[in-house]
């Protein structure tokens, strides 16, 4: 049985282990946190969105950061003290422009896919995860955002996706608690929401059952390979330890490019800092006034969920500030101020500020394949679409791993007979 080492228990590594586990595998994954989904995956937006596939390599994204480069509440905002990393990572964001349709549209057809498999494993599972199948609705204040939706739509339905502009009216139709003036929107009925956090948790829990070693608490401080033999040295405390494994799998957040370093290859993530709050519905009124359907307001780049009955998410805005986790009020208060707005029956008395940091690709699509050495693989770089992403490149990446280190024939009967079990 081939033995591979998962570095990172956020969403990706843990789909990626629940798939390779599912094909036989022995998987160990490593966790320096004391839990799965405790950084990036643990309180971003909830969208499930293939409506949301657009990637920002459009002209106008820079020309928006640039106007809001001094702006501290911007939807977008990008700390002028210059970094070779940062420099290196826009030069290559600039020459992706030009792949803007390309890589749209193919992220939105990975996008329906992973929606079959997050499914099934979900029902599969048991996993309880606050899933609401209440469509995505895009809103629009300005006929300039909503012609620049318009000619986004025909690219999603390029890549299969369904959605279909709505007046004001039908906006209100659909989720009638929504206060304020707006040109129209888009519904994309087939999108949902759910809370990343309790999936990922609930298959680790599942992955656990199906044999994987979950070490937690541990750093990973060193990656080697040459080419057939695989190694993580991890330290807890002052105690150091050596692992050898067949092969490595790199899902590791914005630390991958470090990783990736250590392995002879070059990942260039840039840590693209997110914040959401969390609302909780402590009354009947708010828990009325709250929205059931999920929104994406394009012009604040804020979006929303329900999570169950109480609780009320709002997520959005993108810092370039490095690996910075700072929780400032002045990025929080513009999401507090929305809601106000737009749901002024909600308290929003008690409120969970939080901050985490989207791994972004220069050209917006994920890092999955092989590195140089033929052991070494990645799943990584999801930025953020992660949780809409995760399991269709979960299954890609055990394909890629199945046809360079396929399993014998018995192995993979073996496994197939303890799945039916």
């Amino acid at each position: 049985m081939k033995s591979i080492a998962i570095i990172g228990g956020g969403i990706t590594g843990v789909t990626s282990a629940y798939s390779l586990a599912k094909k036989g595998y022995s998987v160990t994954l490593f966790e320096k946190q004391r839990y799965a989904a405790m950084e990036t995956s643990f309180a971003n937006g909830g969208q499930l969105s293939a409506s949301n596939a657009e990637v920002w390599t459009h002209p106008s994204t820079l020309l928006k950061g640039l106007k809001w480069m001094l702006k501290k509440d911007a939807p977008l905002l990008v700390n002028p003290k210059p970094s070779w990393h940062k420099l290196s990572w826009f030069a290559e964001f600039i020459s992706n422009v030009p792949h803007y349709q390309k890589n749209t549209i193919e992220t939105t057809r990975m996008a329906i896919e992973a929606r079959k498999y997050l499914f099934a494993w979900a029902e599969q599972e048991g996993i309880d995860f606050d899933l609401k199948k209440e469509g995505i609705l895009h809103i629009y204040r300005d006929k300039s955002g909503f012609d620049h939706a318009a000619r986004v739509s025909k690219m999603l339905a390029s890549g299969g996706l369904e959605r279909h502009a709505v007046t004001p009216t039908e906006m209100k139709s659909i989720e009638p608690t929504l206060k304020g003036q707006y040109y129209g929107g888009f519904f994309t009925q087939s999108d949902s929401t759910g809370d990343i956090h309790l999936f990922t948790t609930g298959l680790a829990k599942a992955c656990e059952r199906l044999g994987v070693n979950i070490v937690y608490g541990q750093d990973v401080v060193q990656l080697n390979s040459d080419g057939s033999v695989a190694q993580v040295l991890t330290k807890e405390g002052q105690e150091s330890k050596l692992h050898q494994f067949d092969a490595i799998l790199v899902c590791a957040g914005v630390a991958s490019r470090a990783f990736a370093s250590q392995l002879g290859d070059r990942v260039n993530i840039y840590p693209v800092k997110g914040y959401s709050i969390t609302v909780n519905l402590l009354d009947e009124e708010s828990q009325s006034a709250a929205p059931t359907v999920s929104l994406l307001d394009d012009e604040t780049k804020l979006v929303t969920s329900r999570l169950g009955l109480d609780r009320f998410r709002v997520a959005g805005t993108a810092e370039f500030n490095g690996f910075n986790k700072d929780i400032r009020a002045d990025r929080v208060k513009p999401l507090i101020d929305w809601v106000n707005t737009c749901f002024p029956g909600v308290s929003t008395r008690q409120v969970v500020p939080w901050a985490g940091l989207r791994p972004m690709m220069p050209n917006m699509m994920p890092r999955v394949g092989r590195g140089a050495k033929k052991n070494v693989f990645y799943n990584t770089g999801h930025g953020h679409l992660g949780w809409t992403l995760s399991a269709v490149t979960a299954e890609m990446v055990s394909q890629i791993i199945g046809e360079s280190l396929p399993q014998s024939e018995s192995t993979v009967i073996g496994a197939q007979a303890a799945l039916a079990a």
